[in-house]
């Protein structure tokens, strides 16, 4: 029993650093996905189709948003292990190629999505719905996709700057600036979407400013924030007297950093079209959907923030070279992610049918909604399981067997199996949904192994 306790379970020290670093990734991740909400609900009280064409436009913008967590994902598996060799000049070399890497990433999404946003949003109303409804979604999307466009800038470099302090344990900064910014969203939410104390009433692109105001604030935060503290964030000094990166540091974040970028955006646009394969059931799962996704968000922040520790924490041991240190510590970890997010299950399924009823919608749709609240929650111990182990792999640079473990098994399982059950089967969405959750159970035991065999353990700035 004590040599169970042992690997299973650490000391009071042990929960101390993790929680140093997973509470302020939870309190930012938890105030983001509630004001998200509470924006999300200030939209549906609009209507149903500016609900649905603004959801459409975010599950467009969440692919981008997973590729630039992608790019600077795999320059900060180099970071994490440099900060543990306390390499200074080796940080400053992966923050310069986040930088590059996300510039051209945004400048082609901007192109894609002036030149391509019209049939990007189309694609996802081709569900039952009558054409008048069809159009209005279509309209609010196009309105609100190209205000947001103005806004990724800021958030790019937002993302370079907060996951570098974070790879370097500095977890709080990005915190107070992502509190801030939402503050600033929520606020300005509330005066541009009803136009309140004598500002103008705009609807859905009120919706978009209020969130490229919010993510400017954030970004010149936490920027002024880091360069004025030069101590404590030496790889600041001359970072931008030059872009010039050594080719071997480039080589190895390229090699190791490639399958993250590969993988983000293919697990996001695998999401996307998981997403389109469900709207096939008709426009009322659309609607239903947002209102789920919106509110299991808010549970969910207890899986990524978990998983995030676990690639900031055993990043930095593997750097050190402390191999058994590691495993033991990684093992720890994953059992108290799946148990905390257990407990955070059992909450979001009893209150599943209290959140619909925000919603300016009709009751079928709440209905719908609340019951795919209660079918994510029963997950949410294996989506736990899923994200450590996943995270697992990524801190030993293991990025491809990652890719091969998310991406690929999106596409090869999870999509196929969506649009085979919505297009050539009756089964209710309710059905799919489940069946989709449960096949993850077939990639959970693949990482069990994986992980189990220790193939993860290396040191890759040696």
């Amino acid at each position: 029993m004590r040599k169970f306790r042992e690997k299973y379970f650490g000391d009071a020290d042990f929960y101390k650093m993790v929680f140093a670093v997973a509470i302020p990734i939870m309190i930012q991740n938890g105030i983001t996905n509630f004001v998200n909400m509470l924006d999300n609900i200030m939209i549906g009280q609009i209507g149903t189709e500016s609900m649905t064409g603004v959801s459409i436009v975010n599950q467009i913008l969440f692919v981008y948003n997973l590729c630039i967590f992608g790019a600077v994902s795999g320059a900060g598996i180099f970071t994490a292990q440099y900060y543990g060799q306390k390499n200074t000049d080796g940080i400053r070399h992966t923050v310069r190629f986040k930088l590059l890497t996300v510039t051209a990433i945004t400048a082609l999404t901007v192109l894609l999505c002036v030149c391509m946003g019209q049939n990007l949003i189309s694609f996802y109303l081709t569900g039952e719905g009558s054409a008048e409804s069809i159009r209005a979604s279509l309209l609010s999307g196009r309105e609100y996709m190209f205000l947001m466009l103005t806004g990724l800038p800021f958030f790019m470099i937002t993302q370079v700057y907060g996951s570098t302090l974070k790879e370097c344990g500095q977890t709080l900064l990005p915190m107070k600036a992502g509190v801030v910014a939402i503050c600033i969203n929520l606020l300005f939410n509330y005066l541009l979407i009803y136009g309140k104390f004598g500002f103008p009433m705009l609807g859905v692109k009120g919706a978009a400013v209020a969130t490229v105001l919010s993510r400017v604030i954030e970004m010149m935060i936490i920027v002024i924030a880091t360069h004025k503290n030069t101590e404590k964030n030496a790889f600041v000094v001359g970072l931008y007297r030059s872009f010039a990166i050594p080719s071997d540091i480039v080589k190895r974040i390229t090699i190791k950093g490639t399958p993250l970028l590969l993988n983000e955006t293919l697990w996001s646009a695998g999401m996307a079209t998981l997403a389109a394969c469900y709207s096939l059931k008709g426009l009322h799962v659309v609607a239903a959907l947002n209102i789920s996704n919106t509110i299991c968000n808010l549970f969910h922040i207890s899986f990524i923030a978990m998983g995030e520790a676990v690639a900031i924490i055993i990043g930095q041991i593997l750097g050190t070279g402390d191999m058994k240190r590691a495993r033991e510590t990684d093992t720890k970890i994953i059992v108290f992610a799946v148990l905390l997010c257990t407990c955070v299950a059992v909450v979001m399924f009893f209150t599943a049918p209290l959140f619909p009823d925000f919603y300016n919608t009709t009751e079928d749709i709440k209905q719908l909604a609340a019951k795919l609240i209660m079918i994510s929650a029963i997950f949410v111990p294996q989506h736990a399981l899923l994200n450590s182990l996943y995270f697992t792999l990524r801190s030993g640079g293991k990025t491809m067997l990652a890719f091969f473990f998310d991406s690929v098994f999106i596409w090869c399982v999870s999509v196929v199996l969506a649009f085979a059950l919505a297009k050539l089967t009756s089964l209710p969405i309710l059905w799919i949904y489940f069946l989709i959750q449960l096949a993850d159970g077939i990639k959970a035991v693949i990482g069990l192994i994986l992980v189990k065999k220790g193939v993860w353990l290396h040191n890759i700035v040696e």
